[in-house]
């Protein structure tokens, strides 16, 4: 039987004092208030040379990690973009928010939730952004930034250049196609489907152009400007960048797309669903079939999964080059010795295992996000293996900038991770994905395992707590013998003892949440 220790994660969390948030190498050399580098990177898996990946060519994201620690047991909360960003920004998970999907804005159903920047502003910060970061709240939430965000559409591009069609495409032709959307004030949704009809929405775009034409590199000039700016302020920065790629389209300047020219790819080894599983953790990729290059149902051919694997590290290293130019430009201000970079991506995305493409699952290529940490005095080159999650971010930058921890907040500072790498804060990570109205699955990821229940969630209509809960299907994976999830292991005998332990802990997060 696995010894598995007991899990608090909601036992209530202490505040903090300025001191208690410093190591001894810190106290002495800290004189002011920390800057925070935020960058978020939308649809980053942890494909990446800092944590293991022979084929990423991603030399800033490495040179960042080897200041820092690699938290390589962290999970998103849920699988696609808005919910995760808004648990993150939030420190909330999705049951406590109430965003799970992409239509519900975060003050419209929780007026009063508090924001990590909006934390940080009442504290002193000058708080600003650009790109994507809020994601499921409207227009980023206005009021958790002490600068109004640009939008892309403001972005000062390359020149000759402007604002990508629909924020994706510089060729001739979208551009054309995307100027008539405009003249008939299409929206953005109505706009891609005439992009995709004229056969100029492709899934990938690789051009000869510069860097800052597409949004992301105005993003990283921008972001180094508004730093330069901030370094003449006498009070302290949270600047938060929201690269777009490698979400789809995979778009980005050419010289990209050749880094990988004779890069051996091969397509995943696992394209099936896995023995014994549910029909609904699996999910059809409508939104890779959105684009005019995807068939609109059937499987990909060898040629087509190549060519996605190859654009999607493309997109990727493209997003790595902007983040360079801003970790120099922070170096080159002289901020790097007294600013924590915290990098993440907000969850995973599968390419091609059990026949995915894209996220929304609860699967280990779909939930497992990087997060990479560095902060002033800590250790450098270290790698966590303890089990973290985004709703943790919130409470470690109070405990790193010397704040607070609000009590609402359900995870924990990951700073004793940051003092000791074999430190463990905890015993799993939980994520989540619903399947229409009345199913959710929730997915516990401990040492070698995972438990996805699938629950029937009519109790959420009754007033008191519940005492049991109605789990339709039942999923167990055992990585150390099955990392690609072949089979899921729920209910043989073998694993009885395993599946027992793993229940007790999701009843117990159960119970903590409703």
């Amino acid at each position: 039987m696995i010894n598995f220790r007991t899990s608090i994660l909601f036992a209530g969390i202490v505040s903090i004092s300025a001191s208690e948030a410093c190591t001894p190498k810190e106290t002495e050399s800290k004189k002011q208030t920390p800057n925070i580098l935020f960058i978020a990177v939308d649809d980053l898996k942890p494909n990446l040379g800092c944590f293991g990946d022979d084929l990423a060519i991603t030399p800033n994201i490495d040179r960042l990690a080897a200041n820092g620690t690699i938290m390589a047991s962290n999970y998103c909360q849920q699988a696609v973009c808005a919910p995760s960003r808004v648990s993150l920004f939030t420190g909330l998970r999705p049951d406590n928010t109430g965003v799970w999907d992409l239509q519900t804005f975060m003050r419209d159903v929780n007026p009063d939730v508090l924001t990590l920047p909006e934390y940080l502003k009442t504290n002193g910060y000058e708080t600003a952004g650009f790109g994507k970061l809020i994601h499921g709240a409207k227009n980023n939430d206005p009021q958790s930034w002490s600068v109004p965000n640009k939008m892309d559409e403001d972005l000062v591009y390359a020149e000759g250049f402007k604002y990508p069609a629909n924020g994706n495409y510089q060729s001739p032709e979208a551009q054309q196609v995307f100027l008539e959307a405009k003249s008939k004030k299409l929206n953005w949704r109505d706009t891609n489907i005439l992009l995709r009809e004229n056969n100029v929405a492709a899934s990938m775009e690789f051009l000869d152009i510069p860097d800052d034409a597409y949004s992301d590199g105005a993003i990283a000039v921008e972001g180094m400007k508004l730093m330069e700016s901030f370094s003449k302020s006498q009070k302290p920065f949270f600047l938060a960048l929201g690269f777009h790629r490698p979400h789809l389209p995979f778009t980005a300047p050419k010289k990209y797309y050749d880094f990988y020219e004779n890069t051996p790819f091969n397509v995943h080894p696992f394209p099936e669903h896995a023995k014994n599983s549910p029909e609904l953790a699996y999910t059809t990729w409508g939104e890779l079939r959105n684009y005019s290059d995807i068939p609109a149902n059937g499987n990909l051919d060898e040629a087509k999964q190549l060519e996605l694997i190859r654009a999607y590290y493309s997109a990727a290293s493209y997003v790595d080059a902007q983040i360079g130019l801003v970790y120099d430009k922070l170096v080159e201000l002289g901020l790097e010795k007294n600013t924590i970079i915290v990098l993440w991506g907000d969850h995973g995305w599968h390419l091609g295992d059990h026949g995915l493409w894209c996220k929304h699952t609860n699967f280990e290529q779909a939930t497992k996000s990087p997060l990479i940490i560095s902060a002033p005095g800590f250790q450098k080159e270290q790698i966590s293996h303890s089990m973290t999650e985004f709703v943790d971010v919130f409470p470690t930058i109070c405990e790193l900038a010397g704040l607070g921890i609000p009590s609402q907040l359900e995870g924990q500072s990951l700073v004793p991770l940051l003092k000791n790498k074999n430190q463990k804060i905890k015993e799993y990570s939980m994520s989540q994905y619903p399947r229409g109205d009345d199913v959710m699955g929730y997915s516990l990821r401990s040492g070698n395992y995972r438990l996805t229940w699938w629950l029937n969630m009519d109790f959420r209509n009754i007033s008191e707590s519940p005492t049991e809960f109605k789990v339709d299907f039942t999923e167990l994976y055992d990585y150390e013998v099955d990392p690609y999830e072949t089979e899921s292991k729920a209910g043989m005998e073998s694993y009885k003892e395993v599946e027992a332990e793993l229940s007790r802990m999701m009843l117990e997060y159960l119970k903590s949440q409703f």
